[in-house]
């Protein structure tokens, strides 16, 4: 387990990762994200509130292509609280699964019950 971030969290982040890309992703919504869940919609530059909004987004991405989010590593935040998910995105194609050059960061908070209660995206 990454050092500095509870092991409750890092379990459900790297679950996140694994199942995103899968048919398990709309199933797992209610066990990793708070019911209020504010996530940024990047494609319209845009916040999402809650799971519907949250499931229709990834709908809309999955419709589009297949997008994959490889999980490269976890670290608390500066400010403690959060945790950094240090992912490399990509998306899968008929000849195979292809990688972006560059990582991006995942930003998460957690609500009381250890569920995300918000996720915010930047460059490391």
């Amino acid at each position: 387990m990454p050092e500095g971030i509870a092991p409750s969290r890092a379990a459900l982040l790297t679950r996140m990762y694994e199942v995103f890309a899968t048919d398990e992703r709309d199933a797992f919504v209610p066990h990793c994200l708070s019911p209020d869940v504010d996530w940024p919609n990047v494609l319209d530059g845009v916040r999402l509130h809650g799971h519907e909004e949250v499931r229709a987004y990834w709908a809309r991405q999955f419709a589009s292509g297949h997008p994959l989010v490889r999980l490269e590593g976890l670290r608390p935040d500066d400010d403690g609280e959060a945790v950094v998910a240090t992912v490399r995105p990509g998306r899968r194609t008929g000849t195979g699964d292809e990688w972006a050059a560059d990582t991006v960061e995942h930003v998460y908070r957690f609500d009381a019950e250890g569920l995300v209660s918000r996720m915010d995206v930047r460059q490391p």
